[in-house]
């Protein structure tokens, strides 16, 4: 049965919400920046704002880019604990730093450099309370719209039990309700906490209600008259889906738990791994990339291995062994972030406060600045920038034999970056691995430049947060 990729009814409207919300905060928070200038201007010199003003071009850029670094446009999420509005007062702390030195350096002040810092920080303060209302409204909105949706699932066997309540955990895309097979186990309906409606035989009558989608559990073995009513509720506008399709269109990632042979076989993308043009084009631009990056960061690389040698004995570098594209080794090169001796013991997962770091090496791995002498990797072909992170083979014999269709993040060459980086927390364990790997397998599916664009400027966030390995 084919799927989409759309949404329909209150589904459709919700996801339309959800993925609209960081555009209107975008224009809102341009708005709110100019209408801030503009008051305090009028209030404090009796004039409207001048656009030519440097107070417009250096301040606004600033303070959308610090909002964007901050992750202010997905106002639901916790980064290490803060939520938007705790992010949004330290960013405008920051922003209002840095706007006040660029304009300190540059020499650009007015006549009265005091009256336009005093501007500065009573615009900022005012657009500081218009950015935190915009996104508690935008949080209730989202909220008020997930409480109106109804989806329906089509059998209860345990991988679909396993989509309902990750679905559950992870999103407030509204209610779950379950139409069962006949043979299935309704003890392992009720430990769900699903809403049974009753077997597949009632599905013409449900059939009839208004659902925001209907999601068709893996191997489920349906008649000829329940597609063509699945077929008439497509058509009537409200989406239908195979499971791996709607963690991917949700969540960005394809749980590889949840996916079948016939799935792959049939299903589009998964273009990079095929296509001979991507694959060069993508080649291409990481070598311009990557003597760009050498050009500026050599200074700092010189640095950072000074520091690391004065920090604990030891080579400045570390090598490891760790697979590459088609389960090729090579040796990989970092910054050394732990002690000389640190694997006496053999190869451990690493973890958070594992004392084998070094004091240095713990900032290293908060802001990724270990893993620059991978830009070496990248020059002789081995990895790319961006792509699934390259494991340890002592590893890999464990998680292929307990990940299903874990070595398909092996078809692409590995990355510096990539998007399990920037889409999953600091982890190291079986179950970890287990999400890093469906965010992989989205990406070599999903593979595009503009993905890679998004992973890049991602990967900006991530070091400025702290949130890396």
């Amino acid at each position: 049965m084919d799927t989409t990729f759309s949404l329909g009814n209150e589904g459709n409207k919700l996801h339309q919400i959800q993925h609209i919300v960081p555009i209107l905060l975008l224009l809102g928070d341009i708005v709110g920046l100019v209408f801030s200038l503009t008051l305090i201007m009028w209030l404090h010199l009796g004039q409207l704002l001048d656009w030519f003003d440097p107070l417009v071009y250096v301040f606004v850029p600033l303070e959308l880019l610090g909002l964007y670094l901050a992750d202010t446009y997905y106002p639901d999420t916790q980064i290490a604990g803060l939520r938007t509005p705790s992010r949004i007062l330290i960013c405008n702390f920051i922003v209002s730093m840095l706007a006040a030195a660029i304009l300190y350096l540059t020499s650009v002040w007015g006549k009265d450099p005091l009256a336009e810092r005093l501007i500065l920080l009573l615009s900022l303060g005012t657009f500081t309370i218009w950015a935190v209302m915009s996104r508690l409204w935008a949080v209730k909105w989202v909220q008020s719209h997930s409480q109106q949706t109804r989806w329906l699932i089509l059998g209860a066997n345990e991988k679909a039990i396993q989509f309902a309540q990750t679905f559950m955990q992870l999103n407030s895309l509204g209610r779950l309700f379950v139409l069962t097979e006949a043979d299935q186990d309704t003890n392992l309906l009720a430990k769900s906490s699903l809403n049974w409606l009753g077997s597949l035989s009632d599905l013409p009558r449900w059939s009839q209600q208004s659902w925001s989608g209907v999601v068709v559990a893996n191997q489920m073995d349906l008649s000829d008259v329940q597609v063509r009513q699945l077929m008439e509720m497509r058509l009537q506008g409200t989406p239908v889906y195979r499971i791996p399709d709607i963690c991917e269109t949700l969540w960005y990632k394809l749980p590889s738990s949840l996916l079948q042979d016939s799935w792959l076989a049939f299903g589009a993308g998964f273009n990079l791994a095929s296509s001979s043009i991507s694959l060069k084009l993508k080649q291409l631009a990481d070598i311009i990339l990557v003597c760009l990056l050498l050009l500026f960061l050599s200074p700092f690389m010189l640095l950072t291995a000074l520091v690391i040698k004065l920090d604990s004995p030891g080579s400045v570098f570390y090598t490891q062994i760790r697979t590459g594209q088609e389960g090729k080794s090579f040796k990989l090169y970092k910054f050394r972030s732990m002690y000389q001796d640190a694997e006496k013991q053999g190869v451990q997962w690493a973890r958070m406060g594992d004392p084998r770091i070094t004091r240095v090496g713990r900032w290293l791995r908060l802001s990724r600045i270990d893993e620059l002498p991978q830009i070496l990797n990248v020059l002789r072909g081995e990895m790319s920038l961006i792509g699934p992170r390259p494991e340890r083979p002592e590893f890999d014999v464990k998680l292929r034999q307990i990940i299903p269709y874990y070595d398909l993040r092996y078809l692409v060459k590995p990355g510096i970056t990539g998007w399990a980086q920037v889409m999953y927390p600091y982890g190291a364990s079986v179950d970890d691995a287990y999400e890093k790997v469906a965010y992989d397998l989205y990406y070599i599916k999903n593979y595009s430049f503009w993905l890679d664009l998004a992973i890049a400027f991602k990967t900006v966030r991530v070091i400025l947060l702290g949130k890396g390995r």
